[in-house]
């Protein structure tokens, strides 16, 4: 297994029963030493992006930058990754237009474009070291409206937004990157190549609240990954919701993730 999905794995053990979730407690943690994975939103004034495809591209982005080939052992992406998954796991989404967004392409990470909409997935690092192109961009004060998204595409992943819970298009965006990296890490080697092969393709969705509730895993996660190869994402609290705030759900079904 890729020694990035190991790590990963045993940080999400408590999936399997293994061990107890990680809290937000950062007691300790030095600010000069937070890292965080800078994930970049293309979002033009005056010709935005949908909102569904643009979550898509930056949920697959954010796994295409942990698997790709840079970041195995010995290569150049290998080490920084390593350290930040290795410690607390945070995505920071920024939006860019224009010069800006062309200035981020020179940076190392992998840009994902569904339907019109881009991303870009840059290797995490220290936060205090972001380069001038990234630090100078603004987290907040674009939203997106919702939108219509069409018919889920076979073969693909399904990750719900909390119908319940309130997220700016950034914060949603940290979220689907999150989810796919629990996923990931929970694949065996064929499906997951089979991901890879797919471009790590996604469908975002909003579901009712009441498919949400019968989906949410309550205290039954082991039961509801090997069950409904259901998965959640639990927010630690630093932005916009409350610590252990379940803000995703992602599925693969029986097949896709066993076959």
């Amino acid at each position: 297994m890729n020694q990035l999905l190991e790590l990963l794995t045993a940080r999400y053990a408590y999936w399997l029963g293994l061990a107890d979730e990680d809290t937000a407690d950062t007691a300790g943690e030095l600010p000069e030493e937070v890292r965080a994975m800078p994930v970049i939103l293309h979002i033009e004034r005056a010709d935005p992006p949908g909102r569904t495809p643009l979550l898509e591209a930056a949920a697959a982005a954010a796994l295409a930058v942990c698997l790709d080939d840079r970041a195995r052992p010995g290569s150049e992406w290998h080490e920084p990754l390593y350290d930040w998954i290795d410690g607390r796991i945070r995505k920071v989404a920024r939006r860019a237009r224009g010069a800006h967004w062309a200035g981020v392409q020179e940076l190392p990470g992998i840009t994902v474009e569904i339907d019109g909409a881009e991303a870009r997935a840059l290797v995490p690092g220290r936060v205090v070291d972001a380069p001038k192109e990234v630090s100078r961009l603004q987290i907040s004060g674009s939203e997106l409206p919702a939108d219509e998204p069409g018919p889920i595409p076979d073969g693909v992943p399904l990750l719900l937004l909390n119908p319940e819970v309130s997220m700016t298009v950034g914060k949603a965006a940290a979220q689907v990157g999150h989810a796919t990296m629990i996923l990931a890490s929970l694949l065996e080697e064929a499906p997951l190549a089979r991901w890879a092969a797919n471009g790590y393709r996604v469908a975002v969705r909003t579901p009712a609240v009441a498919r949400w509730k019968a989906l949410s895993p309550g205290e039954d996660r082991a039961g509801a990954w090997r069950r409904d190869g259901v998965v959640e994402v639990r927010d630690a609290g630093f932005t916009e919701v409350d610590p252990g705030t379940v803000t995703v759900l992602g599925q693969w079904t029986a097949e896709q993730r066993l076959g």
